[in-house]
């Protein structure tokens, strides 16, 4: 009759490990990430504003405020990979970052995954022209793809 009460105990301790594994896993709050199979960034193709942003800014800047977004490609040892990147702006400097993956497997994920996590205590409040970014929380070779995007975004953006 205990069987399967400890069964039942066990499953339980298993999932909520595993929901703490995960949790614990999860990017910051200033970096959110979106699902790898969808971009969350509601753009049109090739990096542009998001409807309802793109509005002039301050003098003395050179791009539009608003929110742009546009992907990055960059070579791993699994073959060309894919990441999203949609910076909002702000006065010419990054207000918000939000990365989105597009890993081709579990490798990829995990650096993805870390670079979303890590990216935005690097770059927000930082100008648009000063970001070039070569290692985030231990991903390297995402930031070539980071990188690639940002240079789509200025153009998009002034």
């Amino acid at each position: 009759m205990s069987f399967p009460v400890r069964k039942s105990l066990f499953v339980g301790i298993a999932g909520m490990s595993l929901v703490g594994t995960v949790t614990g896993c999860a990017p910051s709050a200033q970096a959110p990430v979106a699902p790898s199979s969808a971009s969350s960034t509601g753009a049109a193709a090739g990096g542009a504003p998001i409807a309802g942003t793109g509005a002039s800014s301050p003098a003395g800047s050179d791009y539009k405020d608003g929110t742009y977004s546009a992907d990055g490609n960059y070579v791993s040892p699994n073959g060309t990979e894919t990441v999203g990147v949609e910076l909002t702006l702000s006065g010419g400097a990054v207000s918000g970052v939000n990365i989105t993956q597009h890993p081709s497997n579990p490798n990829t994920r995990k650096f993805q995954g870390e670079f979303a996590g890590g990216i935005a205590a690097q770059i927000v409040g930082k100008k648009l022209d000063e970001l070039n970014v070569s290692k985030v929380a231990g991903s390297s070779l995402t930031s070539g793809g980071f990188n690639q995007a940002v240079e789509k975004i200025k153009s998009e953006a002034r």
